[in-house]
């Protein structure tokens, strides 16, 4: 198993974005029409899981993700998805583990993540900030790792 760290001008970007606008996780869509009209800064990657050459998970690091701008937390994961067959294997732990290193390569010490889900960030370190605002106007769970 391989994790890719993409920009729109890497081979699999085309073919990733792909993948997520067909997964069975509606916000896949929206990750695909992000990434196929350039919505990225520089620094802001996706990330793709890869087993034999098949993708078969994807997450992103991005300075705010679903977080109202007006929080002072960066960079943000986020569409952390695994394909249900591939489940149960720590996939998701191990793009979040190449996330962390991309993140302290350019100047990190800390990431976050906003999730409606109880004990799935936690078991990867992650300790509940708080209940924040999301860009959809409602509010969801924020989780920081300390890198």
């Amino acid at each position: 198993m391989e994790i890719h760290i993409i920009t729109n001008t890497h081979e699999k970007w085309e073919r990733v974005a792909s993948f997520a606008e067909k997964c069975s996780w509606r916000a896949g869509k929206y990750l695909a029409k992000l990434m196929r009209s350039n919505s990225f800064n520089d620094w802001e990657r996706v990330f793709a899981a890869y087993d034999d050459n098949k993708i078969i998970g994807f997450c992103t690091l991005t300075e705010k993700d679903e977080l109202d701008p007006k929080y002072p937390y960066s960079p943000l994961v986020g569409f952390v998805f695994v394909d249900e067959t591939f489940r149960g294997r720590r996939i998701s732990e191990k793009m979040i583990r190449k996330v962390v290193e991309y993140s302290k390569s350019i100047g990190y010490d800390k990431i976050y993540v906003m999730s409606s889900e109880k004990g799935m960030y936690e078991k990867y370190g992650f300790v509940f900030i708080g209940d924040y605002e999301t860009i959809y106007s409602d509010k969801e769970q924020l989780f920081m790792l300390e890198i």
